[in-house]
């Protein structure tokens, strides 16, 4: 029996109207920064999934350009510009409206506390969960077993009884396994690939239509 339906966030429920490639670029012009890469701000950002903001990760990467620029200044801008393009893909907040009448529902996001609860907080979702967890506010982040306990017991369901419902292969799709949910991946167009771990696969642009019938059937 199926009590309760755990999401990712990013790339899941709220995307932002630029590439991120774009936002990052933005970020560093409004402060003078060195030319960061994304992929080198993805590896960062794993490395600081327990943090209260961006600044680590920042600082991290600032330290391999051996640049004098400010990291705290760095984050605000980047947590500024994310704020202003991100949105709920359409029909979301319906769907998690209508799925909280049948199920408990929850939000379990890597990354730090501030940046994640802002975005919360821009989307006016502060209320859309039954229960929402930052792992910056936690021992670990995904794909750790640990965040995935503290998201269930704030439930108060097992394991068995959730679903987790995210879009990257580690973080969600192994993690979610790995701590005895099941798990359905939502596929974006550039990938990755469908994970046969997971019990059913949506797509992105399709997740308010798709998900709940998917829901049903998995009963």
């Amino acid at each position: 029996m199926i009590r309760a339906i755990v999401f990712d966030l990013d790339y899941t429920l709220a995307v932002p109207r630029r590439d991120r490639e774009t936002i990052l670029e933005e970020a560093v012009d409004a402060t003078n920064a060195p030319e960061l890469t994304r992929s080198e701000y993805l590896e960062a950002h794993r490395n600081n999934l327990t943090q209260e903001s961006r600044e680590p990760i920042f600082a991290d990467l600032l330290e391999r350009r051996e640049s004098d620029a400010d990291p705290a200044e760095l984050a605000a801008a980047y947590r500024k510009t994310i704020a202003e393009a991100i949105e709920p893909l359409p029909g979301v907040e319906r769907m998690l409206e209508e799925l909280r009448t049948e199920y408990r529902v929850g939000l379990l996001t890597n990354g730090p506390v501030r940046a994640q609860r802002d975005k919360l907080a821009t989307l006016g979702w502060e209320r859309a969960f039954d229960a929402a967890l930052v792992t910056g506010e936690l021992e670990a982040g995904k794909p750790d077993p640990r965040a995935f306990d503290a998201i269930l017991a704030e439930l108060s369901v097992e394991p068995s009884e959730a679903i987790y419902v995210g879009d990257e292969v580690d973080a969600d799709v192994t993690g979610a396994t790995g701590a005895g949910m099941r798990s359905i991946q939502v596929l974006l167009e550039d990938g990755p690939e469908p994970d046969s771990r997971a019990v059913a696969h949506v797509e992105q642009s399709a997740i308010a239509d798709v998900l709940p019938a998917i829901l049903e059937d998995l009963e």
